[in-house]
């Protein structure tokens, strides 16, 4: 494990960390702040005011207590006040953030400079690659910035060509028939770092727009724009896994680190003072590991579509019948949010048809539970932060991409790693049956299972003393943060 302590409290350093304010970019840069103060040092972990309400309500009114030198602040997120318990409108956020947060964040950094002999002075930001906003503010204070940017390295590779895209005319489309006429099937050959087979599909998905003036387009074009002024770029995953796109990457960027899969450095981690800090925004059902401990080994399919992704009650309803007719046992987490506009309602008669060979819950420990014996298979949207879990699980996935670079990492799990099968947008009952039986009894299915437990066996390595996580992990330390 990466060695500890800097010590000292008079020249203490002191790490200022900001994620983007959703729940798959909070969960890996809070175990990043972790690891900081594992190293000694000092933290502020800077939540929106709207998601540290959500955080007390899902872990309880002491949960951001935080410790004595791992404080939690807020600022907030220029949106309108609401109290509802669900990710915020993404695009509105993005916007928000990056037009209304520098001040209150440049504020905070002078109050906790400003603040009591107790409180180190901030010695370096660490901040979402989506919030880069907080450049400003490291020139501003004369302060060592590292951008974590928390997508996989293919997905930001794919960020960085958006302004390719745009210059080539791939985006925006002309008009909407594009996005199935076939259109993103058209294949792009000189993306360095990505085979020549990638299609225009394969990226992140904010290219499928027909204004120029497009918000997500737009930010993530600023974003990627953002990257060379970070005095660092650090991303989870691992040299084995993604060599290919870290290496386009390191040719564009000076610095750029690949420190994880941050789930397994943590877990070597024995500090008990650290495990009550959590960061799910909804409450985790403990049932799903007690139920889960009643199956047999690789029987359970698990099925989670995260934490933004949402879908019609058609859909829905394809996807509990599919999970019916197959037959298998099946952990189902359906936020109360997951359907556009209604409450995610299942059938009652799909209800009563897998009683006994289901459990249904509205959210859960995902790690513990892709690392328990019983889960066979991974019904997944592709998120970052789940493909890599689900690797570190030895887990084969099914891959129902919604947006961004889920498209991508879908991509890269069926083809490039060979872990995972695509399943169509527009779902179909039988067609999740047949995938699902698969997927758990069938040969490419095994086949799958075998490379997936061949990469979990690369990820253990990379976090390894002299493992290439756990090398770039101490390089980043000594580099690019503790020259303050």
């Amino acid at each position: 494990m990466v060695s500890s302590s800097i010590a000292a409290t008079d020249n203490k350093h002191h790490a200022i960390c900001i994620p983007y304010p959703a729940q798959g970019h909070i969960n890996p840069l809070l175990k990043l702040a972790k690891l900081l103060y594992h190293k000694g040092f000092y933290i502020t972990f800077v939540n929106t005011e709207y998601n540290h309400k959500r955080l007390l309500r899902s872990r309880g009114p002491h949960a951001l207590d935080g410790l004595p030198d791992f404080k939690f602040e807020t600022i907030p997120d220029g949106l309108p006040p609401s109290d509802a318990d669900s990710t915020q409108d993404v695009p509105s956020l993005c916007l928000s953030t990056s037009k209304n947060c520098i001040v209150p964040f440049s504020n905070l950094i002078s109050r906790l400079n400003n603040s009591s002999p107790e409180i180190p002075p901030v010695t370096c930001i660490v901040s979402d690659g989506c919030m880069s906003f907080t450049l400003q503010a490291a020139q501003q204070f004369g302060l060592p910035e590292v951008l974590f940017w928390t997508p996989s390295a293919c997905g930001v590779l794919g960020y960085t060509q958006y302004c390719h895209l745009v210059k080539r005319g791939y985006t925006p489309l002309k008009d909407m028939s594009q996005v199935t006429n076939g259109y993103l099937e058209t294949k792009l050959d000189w993306i360095p770092g990505m085979r020549d087979d990638i299609r225009l599909r394969d990226l992140p998905s904010f290219i499928r727009t027909t204004s120029s003036d497009d918000i997500m387009l737009n930010f993530l074009l600023n974003e990627a724009k953002n990257i060379p002024e970070g005095s660092a770029v650090i991303i989870n995953t691992f040299d084995a896994l993604e060599h290919e796109s870290l290496k386009a990457l390191s040719a564009m960027y000076p610095h750029v680190y690949s420190i994880g899969p941050l789930n397994l450095i943590i877990n070597q981690i024995q500090d008990e003072r650290l495990k009550p800090i959590g960061s799910n925004l909804w409450k985790e059902e403990s049932g799903c590991i007690e139920w889960l401990d009643n199956q047999e080994p690789n029987s359970v399919v698990y099925v989670n579509f995260g934490s933004i992704t949402v879908m019609s009650a058609h859909q829905l309803t394809e996807f509990a019948w599919g999970l019916s007719n197959s037959k298998k046992p099946f952990l189902w987490i359906i936020r109360p949010d997951v359907v556009v506009g209604d409450t995610a309602m299942v059938p009652q008669e799909f209800v009563e048809e897998t009683e006994g060979r289901s459990m249904l819950a509205s959210w859960c420990p995902q790690e513990q539970v892709l690392n328990h014996p019983a889960i066979g298979g991974f019904l997944t949207h592709s998120g970052w932060n789940s493909t890599l879990e689900s690797i570190c699980g030895g887990v084969p996935v099914i891959c129902w991409p919604f947006f961004a670079e889920q498209q991508t990492n879908c991509r890269y799990s069926c083809v490039e790693w060979e872990i995972g099968m695509e399943i169509d947008n527009d779902v179909k009952r039988d067609e999740v049956e047949v995938l699902v039986r698969e997927l758990m009894d069938g040969e490419k299915g095994q086949k799958m299972r075998n490379k997936a437990l061949d990469w979990k066996k690369k990820a253990e390595e990379a976090v390894e003393p002299n493992g290439s996580s756990y090398d770039n992990l101490n390089k980043l330390f000594k580099e690019r943060l503790l020259f303050a």
